[in-house]
């Protein structure tokens, strides 16, 4: 699995790569900051802004986990 980045926004509307995702961010997908870290997802507590780019690449980071996950003998029952 590749490492996800986040997008942060420079003056004049420039983006770059971000040393983590906002608290606000997580919370927009609802992941706590617990479940972020053991997802080996950046958080950046510093941060205060909440990007829309950068839940919709959360989301789309999480769809591709669950479907990478491994199915159990209880999963597979009818």
């Amino acid at each position: 699995m590749s490492a996800i980045k986040p997008l942060v926004f420079k003056k004049g509307g420039k983006q770059r790569l971000g040393k983590g995702f906002s608290l606000g961010e997580l919370k927009g997908v609802n992941l706590s900051l617990k479940q972020a870290l053991k997802l080996e997802i950046p958080v950046d507590s510093r941060r205060k802004t909440v990007h829309e780019e950068n839940i919709k690449a959360l989301k789309k980071f999480l769809a591709a986990k669950e479907a990478a996950k491994p199915k159990t003998a209880k999963d597979c029952q009818r």
